[in-house]
């Protein structure tokens, strides 16, 4: 397989070289590119089925590389390459696409290729990806619809309740939401921030939308839209703690 690099840092594109050298040897790298400019220019002639592209460039983001190409033009799988970055890395998990943290670990990336081979990056929703990465700053998540996107905002998601592979996001205007994302994904994306919280293995909370919480039975949590939900053994002590502090 063919691969062009698209990096602005010299050391970061001879060590992904060396890598793919030594550890993916069936890869071919047949450009390395120092701005999205010349990876534009060699995608376009080289036609390769992988583009290995850093998020972060001066004057620009990596995912611009996607506003060059229509989406019936992009034939080719990407594997993005960034620095640590707590909401981008949240958006990338969201939406589904593949990444690679720096600095690269040669295993991580031979995973990324090998997925490639089979094909399991062929579905990867860019599209849904630049959205998210503009919108998680914003407070926001796009979500897929049928054919469209849904932009949620996070303080108004009442809960979301897990349904094996698929999440169910209640909103506080009584809307509901079926994606087809499970609900560790959520609990990923959610991590950092202290209103959200997985109180039971199918459920996850706003705590800005608790009413009350009620010890009989187990313990559970009554919502601003009256649902109640369940809460585990474990996590009723660490539930008082939370609700004490987000209700401060």
């Amino acid at each position: 397989m063919d691969a062009v690099i698209i990096d602005d840092e010299k050391r970061a594109r001879v060590n992904l070289a060396l890598i793919l050298n030594e550890y993916c040897p069936d890869v071919n790298i047949v450009a390395e590119c120092e701005n999205l400019s010349q990876g534009v220019k060699a995608i376009r002639k080289l036609q390769p089925q992988i583009v290995l592209l850093d998020i972060e460039m001066p004057g620009h983001s990596g995912l611009e590389l996607l506003d060059f190409f229509d989406e019936s033009e992009i034939n080719f799988s990407i594997i993005f390459t960034t620095a640590y970055n707590e909401y981008a890395i949240k958006a990338f998990k969201f939406s589904a696409v593949d990444y690679l943290l720096k600095p690269i670990v040669p295993e991580e990336l031979a995973d990324a290729i090998l997925r490639i081979k089979k094909q399991q990056l062929k579905t990867q929703n860019y599209g849904l990806l630049k959205e998210n990465v503009n919108n998680v700053y914003l407070g926001k998540i796009a979500v897929p619809s049928g054919s469209s996107l849904v932009f949620l905002d996070m303080e108004k998601i009442v809960f979301i309740k897990g349904e094996g592979a698929y999440s169910e996001i209640n909103m506080e205007d009584g809307t509901k939401h079926m994606i087809s994302r499970n609900l560790k994904n959520f609990e990923d994306i959610f991590k950092e921030n202290p209103i959200f919280f997985r109180p039971h293995k199918s459920y996850i909370v706003n705590l800005s939308h608790v009413s009350s919480y009620n010890k009989s039975e187990g313990g559970s949590l009554f919502l601003n839209n009256k649902v109640s939900v369940p809460i585990s053994s474990d996590k009723s002590q660490i539930i008082l703690d939370k609700i004490k502090l987000v209700k401060r």
